[in-house]
């Protein structure tokens, strides 16, 4: 007889064997990272991916893919070496409750982290301990880092999960879930 240890790794086991997977994949938000090759590109692109899922995941990929296209389909090279003219591009994209303001705000923290640091990783690890048992610290740092640029819109902090602001997670754990790779990991 199985322990409860064994029953639940199989299911988990069941459940990787199901969505890592092409098939799962095409028709999954996670879709939008394996257009890419090069690491940072897969990181923004995932990251609004990630910010985006809710909803229809049919609209998600669109919206994703819509976004990107703005980006020249090329969304580190657009994060970090945009002009005014470029961003004048993204005025009128909108996602639910994801408007040009939050954007600009999310192009400006890439600039300015991706001029820092080669990986967006960083950018959540930096802030975690050896003895962490969860990724909680590293959340939490991430949300305050992503908000320290000057003059934040308020309306863009609702975009960003963070434990000790009680918001859902769902979206933070979804981008550390991605393995490059094999498109997602057992988290």
């Amino acid at each position: 007889m199985k322990s409860e240890h064994e029953k639940i790794r199989s299911f988990l086991d069941s459940k990787v064997t199901l969505y890592n997977n092409p098939a799962f994949i095409k028709n999954d938000p996670v879709s939008i990272v394996h257009m890419f090759t090069k690491k940072q590109d897969r990181e923004i692109a995932g990251f609004f991916a990630a910010i985006f899922s809710w909803g229809n995941r049919i609209t998600i990929i669109n919206k994703s893919k819509e976004l990107l296209q703005l980006m020249d389909n090329d969304p580190y090279n657009f994060c970090t070496q945009h002009t005014d003219a470029d961003l004048e591009k993204l005025v009128a994209f909108k996602h639910r409750t994801f408007n040009a303001t939050d954007l600009l705000y999310f192009i400006s923290f890439f600039k300015m982290h991706y001029t820092k640091y080669s990986s967006l990783e960083k950018a959540f690890t930096k802030w975690m301990h050896k003895k962490d048992e969860t990724v909680e610290n590293g959340l939490n740092g991430f949300y305050h880092y992503f908000f320290s640029l000057p003059h934040i819109p308020e309306r863009t902090r609702k975009h960003i999960a963070s434990p000790e602001k009680k918001f859902k997670l769902q979206k933070a754990e979804y981008v550390l879930k991605v393995d490059g790779k094999k498109g997602l990991s057992r988290g």
